[in-house]
């Protein structure tokens, strides 16, 4: 299986990524898309964005540090403390004072507990100027 990247060798040989993909002359750069795609595949987005409002951060209980080890422990779900993962970073908005990157275990979490989070996006994991805010840090 090929990894992506050519060897000055490779390339001088005129073999490319799309060596081993089935396709013909008439294929389409879409069907070429889509044939590669199980060969390099995107990554999955891991975390999900979640903006809140300069009101929502100035209630206490929609810090996830003060909520939710409280919530897991009143209803008896404290072994899935070591699957979450809450990342944060200031906004830079009165509607995005605080953004949380939530892994999908902490999102669920979040929303049984009652909460409405502003879903903004998602992408593999938080950004490096992040801070843990709660749970455990993601890995690879």
């Amino acid at each position: 299986m090929k990894t992506g990247k050519l060897s000055s060798v490779e390339a001088t040989q005129g073999i490319s990524i799309f060596d081993g993909v089935p396709h013909s002359s008439r294929d389409t750069s879409n069907d070429l898309l889509f044939a590669l795609h199980g060969v390099y595949s995107p990554r999955p987005l891991n975390y999900e964005i979640v903006a809140q409002s300069a009101d929502e951060v100035r209630d206490v209980s929609n810090a996830p540090a003060l909520s939710m080890g409280s919530y897991l422990e009143e209803s008896g779900q404290t072994r899935l403390l070591t699957t979450i993962s809450i990342y944060s970073q200031p906004g830079d908005c009165r509607e995005q004072v605080r953004l949380l990157f939530m892994n999908s275990v902490a999102f669920l979490i979040w929303q049984a507990m009652g909460k409405y989070p502003k879903l903004i996006g998602a992408q593999h994991r938080p950004p490096k100027n992040a801070l843990l805010t709660f749970g455990v840090p993601f890995s690879e």
